[in-house]
């Protein structure tokens, strides 16, 4: 008798932690394992190596690392001073963080649009945005440019606005760490970038983690003290507000093992990033990359006409290919920060594109059968 039996394939990972996992294999364990004979939890010496080795990558002086990207932007902005009646310009094409720590030290955000094609912050908004917070009497001080997606802001031209306006220029690469512009590795561009280590990003730990890049040699020492309850001569004496925002001395050791094979994953997922849109450039708008760029595709995500997206998520969903929409609701439309000013009009590009986007598997590990079922099913479902 003969059997007609349906093979359905294994869904593909978004991010594929395992399989990055299973390459490094007893690195990690032994890794882990000094930690755990030398017992010194916090502020071991792999937290220092790590600072150390993160700084050296990424061409900075100083790297301070702590608990999480949310935390390294805020005890930048507490570094500084940053305080009621100052003005912090964020893309309002984000994840919550960037603009939720202005509010922590009783400054207000002013969200900005973005680039149609890089969703990067554009600065022609941020010149009128700065314009705005003027008239609502808001003292302008730090701009906070986001490499979203992977791919640096136009540096060029931030930084300019930055330095005729007298900002700050505090670099957000928490989806962007490895990438380049202008032939440098963010990190160190601006005053100070803040940067995530959650697991999913590029270079993510098993847990939650973030550093800051710095080149201000008498900012660290204040950063410090923030990351240690502001202490002074010791954690007895409190010269400062702070936090608890240091970084686990186990997650400093499997950063460690995975800075070690960060540069071969990055040319990984340019790869596949260039398989894409090779294959789907017909059939929807692909990402655009800034000719004085580099990414390191955090995520791969593609534009299609309004009302397209759902019907093309349900679709691949059914073929075992995941889908994630970064971000529905732009910042200045989430029930939190709606009070908050925006650049002149409004923010049309932001609304538009929190409409239309949508971010397929990225991950260095995503071999070419599996990037061909993604294609596939992509194609498919837009009927191609």
């Amino acid at each position: 008798m003969n059997s007609h039996v349906k093979t359905e394939l294994a869904p593909i990972p978004f991010v594929d932690i395992a399989a990055q996992r299973a390459r490094l294999g007893s690195r990690i364990d032994d890794a882990v394992a000094r930690v755990l004979t030398h017992c010194r939890f916090i502020n071991g010496p792999e937290v220092t190596e790590l600072e150390q080795k993160l700084a050296a990558f990424a061409g900075a002086k100083h790297a301070i690392a702590c608990s999480s990207g949310t935390d390294a932007l805020a005890m930048i902005l507490m570094a500084w001073g940053v305080k009621a009646g100052d003005a912090v310009f964020c893309p309002a094409f984000t994840f919550c963080a960037t603009a939720e720590v202005v509010p922590w030290v009783g400054a207000t955000p002013v969200f900005v649009d973005i680039l149609e094609d890089t969703f990067n912050m554009d600065p022609a908004s941020l010149e009128a945005a700065i314009t705005v917070a003027k008239r609502e009497g808001l003292t302008p001080k730090v701009v906070v440019p986001v490499d979203l997606f992977g791919q640096p802001a136009d540096m060029d031209a931030i930084e300019a606005i930055a330095t005729a306006h007298g900002l700050k220029v505090l670099c957000d690469t928490a989806q962007g760490f490895g990438a380049t512009w202008n032939g440098r590795r963010t990190g160190s561009f601006g005053d100070a970038t803040a940067t995530s280590f959650f697991p999913a990003k590029p270079l993510g730990c098993y847990g939650d983690g973030g550093a800051v890049l710095t080149d201000d040699d008498e900012l660290v020492p204040v950063l410090k003290s923030v990351r240690e309850h502001g202490q002074g001569v010791d954690k007895y004496e409190n010269v400062r507000l702070g936090m608890t925002g240091r970084l686990d001395t186990i997650q400093a050791a499997v950063l460690l093992e995975k800075l070690a094979i960060f540069e071969d994953e990055i040319a990984a997922r340019q790869r596949v990033a260039e398989r894409y849109s090779a294959a789907l450039g017909d059939v929807c708008a692909v990402p655009a990359v800034d000719p004085r760029a580099t990414s390191v595709w955090a995520q791969y995500t593609i534009r299609l006409p309004h009302g397209v997206r759902d019907g093309l998520a349900a679709a691949l969903q059914k073929d075992g290919v995941p889908t994630a929409v970064y971000y529905r609701l732009p910042m200045h439309r989430q029930p939190a920060y709606a009070q908050f000013p925006i650049a002149g009009n409004g923010l049309p590009v932001c609304e538009r594109l929190a409409g239309e986007v949508i971010s397929l598997p990225m991950h260095p590990y995503l071999d070419e059968a599996a990037q061909d079922r993604v294609i596939a099913a992509v194609r498919r479902a837009l009927g191609a």
